[in-house]
């Protein structure tokens, strides 16, 4: 991943920190409940112990996920998404509409689990319009940075153009 003279990729730190076969779908977990706590979470996922601990602590040491423990008896654990990992969110939002739309164009079969932290309708309404729409939202972005604009200007931008029309 570094290279001494060239750092490193940022295309594979993020897959660094987001690779493994449940980290995606235990971040979204954590995002759509708030937290997780694991003997749930194991219930909840065809997973293993050793291998959601393993995830876990993954997320944990790459400042994905916090874990914390409550003193009580029984001993509690959560885990909650720090600010890199709500930041990532909408990241993953975007691999997962673009991963329906690849898959029902291959016609591969979609779980019907994988709706459950994913209402379907936020996710083939905005989000599918972000996809549809991605060159147009990077030219706005970069038209933004050439004239200093924040997100708010550019927003009174577009709801002026639409009030003229």
């Amino acid at each position: 991943m570094t290279d001494s003279n060239q750092g490193t990729n940022p295309y594979l730190y993020a897959l660094s920190c987001i690779s493994g076969k449940w980290k995606m779908s235990i971040l979204n977990h954590i995002n759509y409940y708030g937290f997780i706590r694991f003997s749930k979470t194991k219930k909840t996922f065809p997973i293993s112990e050793k291998v959601l601990s393993q995830q876990l602590k993954e997320l944990v040491a790459d400042g994905l996920v916090e874990r914390i423990q409550y003193n009580e008896i029984p001993l509690r654990v959560e885990y909650h998404l720090t600010e890199a990992g709500k930041a990532i969110i909408p990241a993953l939002d975007l691999i997962y509409v673009w991963s329906i739309h690849r898959m029902r164009d291959l016609d591969i079969e979609i779980d019907p689990d994988a709706f459950v932290v994913h209402p379907e309708e936020k996710y083939e309404g905005a989000l599918k319009k972000f996809l549809d729409h991605y060159d147009e939202i990077c030219a706005v972005m970069e038209y933004a940075n050439d004239h200093d604009l924040d997100g708010k200007e550019v927003l009174d931008i577009i709801k002026a153009h639409e009030s003229s029309d």
